[in-house]
């Protein structure tokens, strides 16, 4: 049964249309995931079905009696309320307000906040968007609308709300980037492109394949249609008169095919900069420990960070993790043990929270004033360049910062981290504010990233698809150690509870594969362990597959550098420079190739079984 109707919904925000003639229903028992680029207009579109925002055009046909119930992008509080209070006159006002205070200091606590007798001014932008979420999810409803609810969430909360979600009886409108959640959760996908909402039934794995048909189509048509305008085009050259009713209407075909809003192709943006030179020595820790008053975030952690890893730091919101990449970067001091970092190591950092950023100036201001150009695998570009493959077009490069979409921003500070040439990065909850298409230009930065990425993540997707390391803080105190991504880390997590943490565990080649981590002894400790798997693992399956390219490309760089060094024999400078990039790329092609027959061994073992 249709609850709700849009018919014709426009909305423009100066002179650029956001929505556009936007022609949609919501049944009642819906789960539609609203998608698209930063900026194009999914928090208006959620605002405008919720009521709280009007449109310029159309109208919106609702159910008779329909309760909506609304979680914004940035909630509101009252500052002179508790957070318990806010939360409870949020809520229906048809419940009693003892009726619901309990329930809302139970969920409150789950979301993770504790004392819900708090003052608003006290809590982190997330703890916020947490207690409005628990609001919003005991609202009664027939319709519940979430902004990004998934951020901000650990991972247990966000399993937890899955199942909330699963159990509403309801249709829900949401946005989020999650991936798995979406493919969890929604049953239709709603995506805005050039300010049109296009519907696709099924979950996000769906709407990726219905998409390229989709797209597939219409790039034929778009080839019929230009090679009969090329046609037309040749008849209206050769001085074509609008002598008959049939010439006319041959001519009004040619204007229409010349007018046409013409597909446009998505970009397959790669987005890479070349990191500065890592020298031997990279980051050492050396029995780390933090606490906070009584509480002890953590203590004798010790690991030696290799070239190239990928390293994922997971657990429940407050346990520690952000404190931990901030004594590696050195904005905080550990309470215990020490960081040791090499010369020619060079951190970028990108936070939770966007920094500071002007209120005056525009995009391209603020990209040019970390460099003009950047010096990439294809040689230099220019600022204006980066934005472009960053998804901020040229009309968009003008646009004053202040008038920026909350990710838009997000997308902007992280253009800023990764143009600083970095050979470390150290990413806390990347994956918050950033839409689908920026993360998959991220992960594809990092793919090709030659350095050490460091990153604390609740994205399972994220974690499963770039990092090939866990540590995971367990509830007590320690840092535990496990080889893969996010699959893997649960596959190990029932070994993991009966494991010596990895305190003390230095990284190494000999540590991967393994989920046992070393003792303070510095000796393997025996653990119970899982089934064993017949199979490799999602990340190493995905490293093998693309493995004998990559063998490929750094024999064949590694054979120019040898001719180039025949060429310049005479000039010693240069000479000198060539010889330690063809040794640097020689010890990298030493160490892939290693990498591939340790591969294909554990292959051909799984094959014997």
């Amino acid at each position: 049964m249709i609850i709700m109707t849009l018919e014709g919904i426009g909305i423009s925000f100066g002179d650029k249309a956001l929505l556009h003639d936007v022609t949609q229903g919501i049944e009642d028992y819906d789960r539609i995931g609203v998608i698209g680029i930063n900026g194009t207009g999914k928090s208006t579109l959620l605002a405008i079905v919720a009521g709280t925002l009007e449109a310029d055009e159309g109208q919106i046909i609702r159910r008779n009696g329909l309760k909506i119930s609304y979680l914004p992008q940035n909630p509101l509080f009252d500052p002179d309320r508790s957070v318990l209070e806010n939360v409870v006159q949020n809520i229906s006002q048809d419940q009693a307000f003892w009726n619901v205070q309990g329930e809302a200091a139970a969920m409150l606590l789950k979301l993770g906040i504790d004392d819900p007798s708090v003052m608003p001014g006290t809590l982190s932008g997330g703890q916020r968007k947490r207690a409005a979420l628990a609001a919003a999810l005991l609202t009664p409803s027939d319709l519940l609308i979430l902004d990004e609810p998934t951020n901000h969430l650990d991972h247990e909360m966000i399993e937890w709300l899955q199942n909330q979600l699963d159990s509403y009886k309801g249709a829900i409108l949401m946005i989020t980037h999650d991936r798995y959640f979406l493919d969890e959760v929604t049953s239709t996908i709603w995506e805005i492109d050039r300010a049109g909402v296009y519907s696709y039934p099924g979950n996000y794995e769906k709407y990726l394949q219905m998409k390229q048909e989709r797209m597939d189509f219409a790039r034929a048509a778009e080839r019929k249609m230009a090679a009969l305008y090329k046609q037309d085009l040749a008849w209206m050259m050769r001085g074509a008169r609008a002598r008959s009713t049939k010439q006319k209407a041959h001519i009004q075909r040619f204007e229409a095919l010349r007018d046409r809003e013409k597909i446009a192709e998505e970009r397959n943006v790669i987005l890479e900069s070349i990191p500065s030179r890592m020298g031997n020595k990279t980051i050492e820790v050396r029995n780390l420990a933090k606490s906070y008053g009584d509480k002890c975030l953590f203590h004798d952690f010790s690991y030696t960070f290799l070239k190239n890893d990928r390293i994922g730091i997971i657990g429940p919101n407050g346990c520690g993790k952000s404190t931990l990449l901030k004594i590696l970067t050195g904005e905080l001091a550990p309470d215990e043990g020490e960081v040791d970092v090499g010369q020619t190591i060079r951190i970028s950092y990108f936070g939770q929270e966007n920094e500071q950023l002007p209120d005056s100036g525009t995009v391209i201001d603020l990209v040019k004033e970390t460099g003009e150009y950047v010096r990439t695998a294809d040689g230099l570009i220019t600022a204006s360049a980066m934005c472009e493959r960053f998804l901020f077009i040229k009309s968009k490069q003008y646009t004053p910062i202040a008038k920026l979409s909350g990710g838009e921003k997000r997308r902007l500070c992280l253009l800023r981290v990764l143009m600083q040439a970095p050979n470390v990065l150290i990413l806390d909850e990347p994956t918050n504010d950033l839409d689908i298409q920026t993360l998959q230009i991220l992960e594809d930065y990092l793919d090709r990233f030659s350095g050490i990425v460091i990153a604390v993540s609740h994205d399972r997707y994220f974690l499963d698809r770039v990092v090939n390391r866990i540590f995971s803080f367990e509830g007590d105190g320690l840092l535990h150690q496990s080889e893969g991504g996010y699959e893997e880390y649960l596959a190990h997590k029932e070994g993991l509870a009966a494991e010596e943490p990895a305190g003390n565990a230095a990284g190494s080649s000999e540590a991967a594969g393994s989920p046992e981590p070393a003792g303070k002894d510095g000796k393997r400790q025996r653990i119970r362990k899982s089934e064993p798997r017949k199979r490799l693992t999602y990340s190493q399956q995905r490293e093998y597959d693309s493995i004998e390219d990559v063998i490929d490309e750094l024999t064949e760089k590694s054979q120019k550098l040898s001719e180039e060094m025949q060429k310049v024999s005479t000039d010693y400078i240069k000479l000198q420079e060539l010889a330690e990039e063809k040794q640097k790329t020689d010890e990298e092609l030493e160490e892939k190739i290693g990498r591939y027959l340790e591969l294909q061994e554990l292959l051909e073992s799984f094959e014997k079984d």
